[in-house]
Parts: structure tokens; C-alpha cells; sequence
């Protein structure tokens, strides 16, 4: 093939360039884009440039990427809203499976070479070459995440990924949406090269055409897994598998694919065709909708940290407890130097022992797991302080302790350090007043656990400094957390929804329903753990410190229970005994006290209040919008993803219920009026 002319069209998302070996280099570079995704004009162009290839004839075509540490986040998610017509959205797939088919048919060997996030439709293109080659660097994530979205890879990608690696290796990633490093995805076969993060992409891609490589389809014992019985048995087990963690009316898209697969699994073609039939009513079902609207709601919470540039290096932590000593440990696991204050060493001891831990499962290898436990320091004077860019309060929840620890940071913390609390309950007024200059302190609310809930509220009133709280959200962001700017009211939005939302669980237990139906039928809706296990989860201690703080006297008997718990050493989970017995890390539950109860009619009596205090919260500007208070209600109690949010799920599936029953009870009130 001839070296471009000028006459060769220019391409408003691609780069083409042709070598002396008559090689064809083209390059993603998707236009007014940060991050290249496969779009529907970006397809299009493909198209025309695969139509050039087939005519022309090169030595060989590699794919790479023009952006800097990325290739290709996958399809465009925006475009997925623009019809609910499934024949429109079949027409639509069946496109691009004809284009990748061609590029797959292409008649001369074909390279795909990356660095960066290869996921979804960007790994299905990548399935299409012969040869799939990416840099062994930490940004370097391979997957496909569509499961999260509602769907299952509909681009190709269910039926060449079986073919290309094999049935169950295939299913584990589309069914649990994990993303793999270079070198795991190179064991599994996803990709056949890996070059360490010295190496030249572009000298390997070169060498790989010269050799005419390609990949390498699995073994015998591999493919026998595709085979009708005993893919039949496999789906099975899938199925228990994914039913463990998820609902079938509530997640439909893991049990489509696991259909397909025992359908078709040892055809490709049959599987990719399926995906034309599947997947689009998927994305026009409700399901895929509100995940979609969730990834916006998430992509809403992190450019809520971009709001300034501060940038953190070291942090101190004073309170070694389970929140305090694990919210040192998670930002020792993100990189920053961290020192954690106690009275004694004795103290501090505990939260270490369990950094350790978190710094095994997350690091994993031996040299990160040394550094972290390097850069996590036991400071039982305080000498951090000084040092510190972020010093966070995370004693127990009592305001006069607080606000004397308050009084000596202030006297010791550098000028441009955060000074923040991780009260759960108690109002900024009542602890910033001790600060030579008030407006800057602020919330860090994290919740427990620490590792696993991805929400802090950023916690502000109106004496708080705007910079510093904008500074509050950038640090959340970059320890790997959703920022939510929430105000100073009591209970914050988490709290204060989630309070009055457990007092009821608590209230319907003493009327004589027994905690594990109340359980299930939170579940049942579609929560990730029920009430009484969350009450128990979080901690009675806890629970009773908010609702004094939250209601004090007004809470009646279920403080009084509560203290009473507490004062038996009924904690929790931490204390292996609260309203369940623990073993093992889970509750002891009778696996038969739910059955003779409508578990669907107890949901909505459980939920109520929850809506109710979420309508208020709104009402009461406690964040700034609907949608941020639907992100924080999914990102920080876990509010049903599948719903898109408490608020959404009002308007969306109550709202007609809602104008019904508004009218009447205005068509009664005029009645009641005229007869009066």
C-alpha cells in the first residue's frame, strides 16, 4: 500500500499513517474528547477506513491510540438514552457486528497495541485482530464492565471472548464486570503480549505484523467447557452463583447471558447473534436505564472534587478507633504519608494490625504492602500535626471532647492544612467556634467500612470558607472517594435519612416482626443489607450516638433499647452480638422467621419514612440538588442501584400512584369542607 497522499480523507477521530514496510498505523483519537469511546460517528468513519483496507490491501494494519494512557473506555454510554425502540437499537448493533466481522475477515494480520482502559466495546474491537498486545502499567485495566450498566457485552464481545479464551474464563469476567491488569488478562488469553512499562508498543505491534502472530485459541479441555452438557451444568451453576448477589427481575442482564451462553456457547456466530436479539431490549428496560443513570450520577460526584487544586501529601488522623484508624489506613493505601494520634500506643496497635490487612488485600504485592505500612506511622504526641495538609478528627461522637481536641490542633496546624471532623451527626456550629478562624473547618464524613463505602459527605454551613470545602471534595476525590458537598444540618443526609428509616425497622420489631423478615424485605426491594444487619454493622454505640444527637429525649423507647445494649456490651458486629449473635463476620439468623409475611407490602411500610426524610431533605437544601441527593442515597446507604435513586424511583414509579392519591385527598378535603 502506497504512503498516504493528499488526497487521502481526513478523519475527524482517527489517524492514519502508512510505513516504508507498508504497515498501517491507525490511531483512536476521538475529536473534543478527553477519553476516546466508540460512538456512533466514530464507527461510521471506521467503516469508510475498513472499506479502504479491504480494497488496498496493506502488509498489515496495528491499532493504537492517539490519547495519551488511554485506548478506549468503551461505547459511547450518552448515546444509549436516544431511543427506547428496540428495533431502532437491533438495527444499531447489527451494524457494528457487521462492521467488526470485517475487520475480523480482514486478509492480512492485524495488531491491536494499548496502554490505559481497553473495556467494553474497546475490548470487542480488540477481539476482531489477531493479535492483542498491551503495557504492563498500572492505568492498564481490562474488562468489560457492561453487566454494571444492565447489560452484557453486545458488540461481539460475548461470542469471541468464549472462542478466545475459553468458556469459563469467558463468563467470570462479563458476569462480574471485574477489570484485569495487563498481565492477568495475558494469563487468562484476553491479550497475547504483554511488554513492561519500558518497552516500545510500537516495536512489539511492528514485529507482531512482520511475524504474522496470531492469537492462539484454547485448549481442548477449555473448549470441552462449551460443550452441550456440560455448558449446561456450568450455566446452572452460574445461575446459583449470580442469584446469590443479585435478583433476576431486579438485574436481568447476567441471566440473559448465562441463557445465551447455554443456548449457544460453542458458536460464535450464535452467540452474536443472540446479542442483536438481547441486548437491545436490555438497554430500552428500565434496569439498564437507571444504571445508566447512576454511572452519570457517579460521573456528577467526582466532578464535584474538581472544584479546586489542592493536593494532599501527608495526613493526620487523630482516633485509632475502627473509623479512625481505617480511614488512616485507606489513605496510606492511596499513597499519602499518614500519622495516626491516639492516648497510647496500646491504642493505635489494633488499627494498625488491621492497615496490615487492608494493605494485603488491596496492594496485594509484597513491595506495596512494605511501602504502605511505611508511609502508616503510630504518633501517639501528635508531631504530625504540624506536617500535615489534612488533619482529621475521628474521636467518639461527644461534642465537649471534640471541640477541646478541636482547640489544640487549631493551635498546632499549619496555615493551609483542612482541619476536619468525621462527626456523624454533630453541626459544624457547635465545634468551629473554638478555631481563630471558624470558617475553616469542615466535615470529612466517612462511613464504615471505610474500605468499602465510596461516599464522604464534605460537610459545610454558612460560615464555612467555599475554597475550603472545594478543597474538602478535591481530597476525597483524589483517596479514591465520592465527594458529596452536604450542609451543616443535624444528621447531615445519610444520617438524617437513615435514622428515622431504622427507628421504624426497630418500631415494627417490637410490634412482633421478627428481624430477619424485616431483613428480607429490604433486601427483597432491593437494598444491599437490611436495617437491623446495617444497625448491627455500623455499630449500637454509633446508632445511639446519632439519635441523640438527632432527636435526644423525643427518640422514646428506641433510645432507651439501644442504651440499654450498649450498656450490656451489645455493640454489634465489632462486639459479636448486637440484635444478631456474629460469627465468622455474618449474623446468625433463623433462616424460617420470615416466612407468613408479606415481605413486598412490609418493604413499602419499612421504606416510607425513608422517602419521606429524603422529600425533606431536599425541601431543606441539605444538598444542592435531586440528582446529588439520589447519589448520595445510592453511594452511601446503598439505596437500590437498579432503582436510580430514591427520588427518581418516587417520581418514575410512584408518581402516578402519587397525583392519584393527591387528588382524592383533595376531592375529600372539599367534600369534608362543603359538608361541614
Amino acid at each position: 500500500m502506497a504512503a498516504p497522499s493528499s488526497e487521502t480523507p481526513h478523519y475527524h477521530h482517527w489517524r492514519l499513517e502508512t510505513d516504508l514496510d507498508g504497515i498501517v498505523w491507525l490511531q483512536i483519537d476521538r475529536g473534543d474528547e478527553k477519553v476516546n469511546s466508540l460512538g456512533t460517528a466514530v464507527l461510521s468513519e471506521l467503516d469508510t477506513i475498513v472499506a479502504e483496507l479491504s480494497k488496498n490491501k496493506p502488509t498489515g494494519l496495528v491499532l493504537m491510540s492517539a490519547k495519551p494512557r488511554s485506548f478506549i473506555v468503551g461505547a459511547d454510554v450518552r448515546e444509549f438514552d436516544a431511543t427506547r425502540d428496540v428495533g431502532v437499537l437491533r438495527d444499531n448493533v447489527r451494524q457494528v457486528h457487521e462492521l467488526f466481522q470485517r475487520i475480523e475477515d480482514l486478509p492480512f494480520p492485524t495488531v491491536v497495541a494499548f496502554e490505559g482502559y481497553c473495556l467494553g466495546g474497546g475490548l470487542e474491537l480488540s477481539l476482531c485482530f489477531d493479535w492483542r498486545i498491551a503495557l504492563d502499567a498500572d492505568h492498564t485495566r481490562i474488562g468489560f464492565p457492561e453487566v454494571n450498566l444492565g447489560i452484557y457485552p453486545g458488540f461481539g464481545g460475548s461470542g469471541r471472548a468464549i472462542a478466545a479464551i475459553g468458556a469459563v474464563n469467558a463468563m467470570q469476567i462479563m458476569l462480574s464486570g471485574r477489570m484485569l491488569r495487563a498481565r492477568a488478562a495475558r494469563a487468562m488469553g484476553l491479550v497475547d503480549q504483554v511488554v513492561d512499562a519500558h518497552g516500545s508498543l510500537r516495536w512489539a505491534a511492528r514485529n507482531a505484523v512482520l511475524r504474522k502472530k496470531r492469537h492462539k485459541r484454547p485448549g481442548l479441555v477449555q473448549r470441552m467447557a462449551a460443550a452441550g452438557a456440560v455448558r449446561g451444568f456450568l450455566a446452572k451453576q452460574m445461575r446459583k452463583q449470580v442469584a446469590a448477589r443479585a435478583r433476576q427481575e431486579h438485574y436481568p442482564a447476567p441471566y440473559e447471558l448465562i441463557d445465551a451462553f447455554e443456548s449457544a456457547g460453542n458458536s460464535q456466530a450464535r452467540m452474536i447473534q443472540l446479542e442483536a436479539e438481547k441486548v437491545p431490549e436490555l438497554l430500552a428496560g428500565d434496569t439498564s436505564r437507571n444504571l445508566r443513570r447512576v454511572f452519570r450520577l457517579m460521573e456528577q460526584l467526582k466532578s464535584q472534587g474538581k472544584r479546586s487544586s489542592f493536593k494532599a501529601r501527608r495526613v493526620h488522623v487523630v482516633g485509632a478507633g475502627v473509623m479512625g484508624g481505617d480511614i488512616a489506613a485507606w489513605c496510606a493505601s492511596r499513597g499519602l504519608e499518614v500519622t495516626l494520634q491516639d492516648r497510647e500506643m496500646k491504642y493505635i496497635e489494633p488499627a494498625l494490625k488491621r492497615a496490615n490487612s487492608l494493605f494485603r488485600r488491596k496492594l496485594k504485592k509484597p513491595e506495596a504492602v512494605a511501602a504502605a505500612q511505611q508511609r502508616l506511622v503510630a504518633d501517639v504526641d501528635g508531631r504530625g500535626v504540624g506536617r500535615a495538609d489534612v488533619i482529621i478528627e475521628a474521636i467518639f461522637e461527644n461534642r465537649d471532647a471534640k471541640r477541646e481536641l478541636l482547640t489544640k490542633l487549631n493551635e498546632n496546624a499549619a496555615a493551609h492544612a483542612i482541619i476536619a471532623t468525621n462527626t456523624s451527626a454533630i453541626p459544624l456550629a457547635e465545634l468551629s467556634d473554638v478555631l481563630d478562624d471558624p470558617s475553616r473547618l469542615i466535615g470529612l464524613h466517612f462511613f464504615n467500612p471505610v474500605a468499602k463505602m465510596p461516599l464522604v459527605e464534605i460537610v459545610h454551613d454558612s460560615r464555612s470558607d467555599p475554597d475550603r470545602v472545594n478543597d474538602g471534595s478535591s481530597f476525597a476525590t483524589q483517596i479514591g472517594k465520592y465527594a458529596l458537598p452536604v450542609t451543616s444540618t443535624p444528621g447531615f443526609l445519610v444520617n438524617r435519612v437513615l435514622a428515622p428509616y431504622m427507628r421504624n425497622a426497630m418500631k415494627l420489631h417490637r410490634e412482633g416482626i421478627p428481624k430477619e423478615a424485616l431483613d428480607k424485605a429490604a433486601e427483597r426491594f432491593g437494598m444491599p443489607m437490611g436495617p437491623v444487619e446495617l444497625a448491627d454493622t455500623v455499630g449500637l454505640d454509633v446508632g445511639l450516638g446519632v439519635i441523640k444527637t438527632l432527636m435526644g429525649d423525643a427518640a422514646g423507647e428506641d433510645k432507651k433499647v439501644l442504651e440499654e445494649m450498649v450498656k450490656e456490651g451489645k455493640l454489634g458486629k465489632k462486639s459479636g452480638e448486637g440484635f444478631y449473635r456474629w460469627k465468622k463476620g455474618k449474623p446468625q439468623r433463623d433462616p424460617k422467621a420470615h416466612e407468613g409475611h408479606d415481605l413486598d407490602d412490609l418493604a413499602e411500610r419499612l421504606m416510607q419514612p425513608y422517602f419521606d426524610e429524603c422529600r425533606a431533605c431536599l425541601a431543606d437544601q441539605v444538598v444542592e440538588d435531586a440528582d446529588l441527593l439520589d447519589a448520595g442515597m445510592i453511594f452511601g446507604t446503598g439505596f437500590a442501584p437498579f432503582r436510580g435513586g430514591p427520588l427518581h424511583y418516587l417520581e418514575t414509579e410512584h408518581g402516578a400512584d402519587q397525583d392519584e392519591a393527591e387528588s382524592s385527598a383533595t376531592a375529600t378535603t372539599q367534600t369534608a369542607e362543603e359538608n361541614a
